[in-house]
């Protein structure tokens, strides 16, 4: 038995629900002008944060937002912070997410100064 699809009002009723009743202002332009790409954007939220995934929702957003702030995603960032706010998580573990993300960044250029270190 063939399971039947959303509506796209049904799709942007559950996204508000778990970002904190905000919706990303792309979402909703995209489901006016492009439905098709809210259906796939749901499909890779689905097959990336499973439900029954290994990992729990909380530690996945906060995958999410450090990822988000490294590649400068300023609808990401608000989005996830959105949904940070619905899943109720601390203000300590966004902060800390924030530093592991600064780390990470400052790694990256850490390795990059290989070569300069070995020249000079």
């Amino acid at each position: 038995m063939e399971t039947q699809k959303p509506t796209i009002e049904q799709i942007l009723t559950k996204m508000k629900g778990s970002m904190n009743g905000e919706l990303p202002k792309v979402i909703e332009l995209a489901s006016e002008k492009m439905p098709e790409m809210v259906y796939e954007q749901i499909r890779s939220n689905v097959f990336a944060m499973p439900e029954n995934g290994a990992l729990e929702n909380e530690t996945r957003t906060l995958i999410y937002l450090g990822i988000a702030i490294e590649t400068e995603s300023k609808t990401c960032i608000k989005a996830i912070l959105n949904k940070a706010k619905a899943q109720n998580i601390s203000k300590d573990k966004l902060i800390e997410t924030y530093k592991v993300t600064h780390y990470a960044e400052s790694s990256r250029i850490m390795g990059n100064a290989e070569l300069l270190f070995e020249e000079i």
